[in-house]
């Protein structure tokens, strides 16, 4: 049997928490930030958990 490889764009985009929770990054942090107030870019800096129902697809892409 061939060897079941990990999803390369999941494996980029999340990280597995000490305790299996899966980590991800906020989005619209990257560009186009003069129209955003600090308050709003602040906030999309830290890192967050993902949802429940997206946690057992992200995992299946992660070989977890």
């Amino acid at each position: 049997m061939p060897k079941v490889k990990t999803n390369s764009a999941a494996k980029k985009r999340f990280k597995l928490t000490g305790t299996g929770k899966i980590k991800r990054k906020h989005a619209f942090h990257s560009h186009i930030l003069t129209k955003k107030s600090t308050k709003q870019k602040r906030n999309l800096v830290h890192a967050t958990l993902v949802d429940g129902p997206d946690v057992r697809r992200i995992k299946m892409l992660l070989n977890v």
